[in-house]
């Protein structure tokens, strides 16, 4: 099992599928290159296929239970994996009920560890929008560090925003 002090990891069940769909259509939760609602026939179908190996769909979804109630409580992702190079991105969502209580740094700490160890990666991105302090700060406190920025990377309403590029290596 893949597990932290606080959490473990477990893989996508078909009774997860009204949770993502009503997290991947949390309007606040958007940013970057989210424009449209998902369906929940699309969820579904997601879920469907992430019994796919991970060098043939290039992405592994994984869900956030916390230990002490067994809540499923978020989602961790890889991303853009590469298997060549073995890198990739990683991202995040906690359910703002059960933030600022660890669990996301326990998960996170979790997933890389076990990318890192069974799948052999050598670096892991995140990036969040320079206005996302919580994210920022997440990720430096499991060990990424900032290296990067795109300038005007991200709309937000009228304006645009940097995005930082956050690596964490082998």
């Amino acid at each position: 099992m893949i597990s932290g002090a606080l959490t473990y990891l477990r893989a996508l069940e078909p009774s997860d599928a009204q949770l993502l769909y009503d997290w991947e259509n949390n309007l606040e939760l958007w940013c970057g290159g989210t424009t449209k609602p998902v369906s929940l026939a699309d969820i579904k179908l997601f879920i469907e296929h992430s019994e796919l190996d991970i060098y043939q769909s290039r992405q592994l979804r994984l869900m956030i239970v916390e230990k002490k109630n067994n809540a499923t409580v978020g989602s961790v992702d890889l991303f853009e994996f590469d298997p060549f190079n073995l890198h990739g991105s990683i991202g995040i969502m906690l359910h703002q009920s059960f933030r600022g209580q660890g669990l996301a740094t326990d998960a996170i700490s979790a997933f890389t560890k076990y990318l890192f160890e069974f799948y052999g990666m050598q670096a892991l991105c995140a990036t969040t929008a320079e206005s996302n302090n919580d994210s920022a700060k997440l990720f430096t406190r499991c060990g990424f560090k900032l290296t990067g920025r795109r300038p005007n990377w991200l709309r937000n309403g009228k304006n645009y925003e940097d995005e930082l590029i956050f690596t964490l290596t082998q």
